[in-house]
């Protein structure tokens, strides 16, 4: 605790300086010197770095924040660092960079999925051309292409990224994520697998969510199919809770979820999870991603719906409940992407219809409230949406992946009341 104060402290201590740094720009006799572009390019990189960050924080954190000192406006934040992707500095590549992390990761890990994708692709542009092998440019560009619902096109520049450059291994990890993710997309189980073995190997991040991944692709697999190197998904299952990495004496989010979903398989009488990569698939917001690709809604809708007739007519069970508004959860995203809404809508509702009725898999309930509230601010209900998206804010505590949950619900609260706004 002592070092995290000391922590926060420090933080501050440049956050204040960034502001005063800003201040003294302004002021009327500020005199130029030669090396004016780097500073101002490096003022422009931190003040707009610390508003973007602070603005996208939830509210319960932000109060606390701005108690202490900090303030962040993201419209100001991103034309701060917009400006100084233009200033001729050391920082107008950091500029971007961020900027492109902001509209292709952020907005979709921590967001809606709502990221600029015009403007990220006009920040990449110039450097694409510059570099065409560049790694790091080609992985944006990648991802830029998987967000467009371009799977084919995002594979073939992640694979170009990892041919690029062999030195550093760690951003090859990073493109074996996306791809393992673009494998999901099309449902080629089988490659997907490969690419979480390979992490699972190769990287260290972390060993449970591989594990997991790898486990939930076996799952997937036809009875008649050849499982790789032997692998059983229930062995796999039962290693990812002995795989738990601390960092700071805190356990990563997507491991909690991992590791609870993984439970039920230490069961003597255990019953398999219904589609668990489709699951985790939501947790990254991929469905955002295969929304732009109809044939790819589709075949994910059809997945579902069989795995929902193979929950119907079966004996009660403890889990069945909460595996049946998984599933609802899911489909109800494939409907609201293609253009069906009251069967979207139906699919939200039911989940929260069955709230007393779930055991285990509580962030269903604010997560069904978030993704009907988002449907209503697409159908300009606004005070609907507002509604929801404060019940689900304030009323459901200590459930799985419960800071991700806020940062979305803080995301759609914006849009809303932007709405709101607009149309007074």
């Amino acid at each position: 605790m002592v070092s995290f104060i000391k922590g926060g402290i420090k933080v501050r201590n440049s956050y204040q300086t960034y502001k005063e740094l800003h201040s003294l720009q302004q002021c009327a006799n500020y005199a130029k010197g030669e090396s004016h572009c780097h500073f101002e390019g490096g003022v422009k990189l931190g003040v707009g770095a610390f508003n973007l960050t602070i603005s996208m924080l939830p509210t319960r954190i932000l109060r606390l924040l701005e108690f202490v000192g900090f303030s962040g406006n993201k419209d100001y934040g991103l034309t701060q660092l917009q400006e100084g992707t233009t200033v001729h500095s050391f920082r107008a590549l950091l500029c971007t960079l961020l900027l492109l992390c902001y509209h292709t990761f952020l907005r979709f890990v921590l967001g809606t999925g709502s990221g600029n994708i015009e403007e990220a692709e006009k920040l990449l542009e110039p450097y694409l051309k510059r570099y065409p092998k560049g790694a790091i440019f080609l992985f944006f560009a990648g991802r830029i292409e998987e967000i467009k619902g371009n799977i084919d096109k995002a594979i073939s520049r992640f694979e170009e990224c990892c041919e690029s450059q062999q030195n550093w291994k760690q951003f090859h990890h990073m493109c074996y994520w996306q791809l393992m993710w673009c494998f999901t997309y099309k449902q080629h189980w089988k490659m997907a697998y490969f690419y979480a073995d390979l992490l699972s190997k190769e990287n260290s991040w972390s060993k449970a969510t591989y594990m997991y991944m790898k486990a939930s692709y076996l799952s997937m697999f036809a009875e008649d199919d050849c499982k790789p190197f032997g692998d059983d998904e229930v062995q796999l299952f039962r290693l990812v809770p002995t795989l738990k990495l601390k960092i700071a004496g805190k356990s990563l989010p997507t491991e909690k979820f991992a590791i609870r979903k993984s439970r039920r398989y230490l069961a003597q009488k255990l019953v398999p999870l219904p589609v668990p990569p489709l699951e985790m698939m939501y947790i990254w917001n991929g469905y955002a991603v295969i929304g732009k690709h109809q044939d790819l809604t589709e075949a994910m809708l059809q997945t579902l719906v069989q795995a929902e007739k193979s929950l119907e007519g079966v004996a009660a069970y403890e889990f069945l409940i909460d595996d049946q508004c998984v599933v609802k959860l899911l489909k109800g995203l494939c409907y609201k992407y293609m253009g069906q809404i009251p069967e979207a809508v139906k699919s939200f509702s039911y989940i929260q219809l069955n709230e007393k009725k779930i055991k285990y898999d509580h962030y269903l309930i604010p997560n069904a409230m978030l993704e009907l509230a988002l449907l209503y601010i697409q159908l300009e209900m606004k005070e609907d949406a507002l509604r929801l998206l404060e019940n689900a804010k304030n009323n459901y505590k200590n459930y799985s992946m419960e800071s991700r949950t806020h940062f979305r619900i803080q995301d759609a609260l914006l849009q809303a009341k932007s709405v709101q706004q607009n149309g007074c």
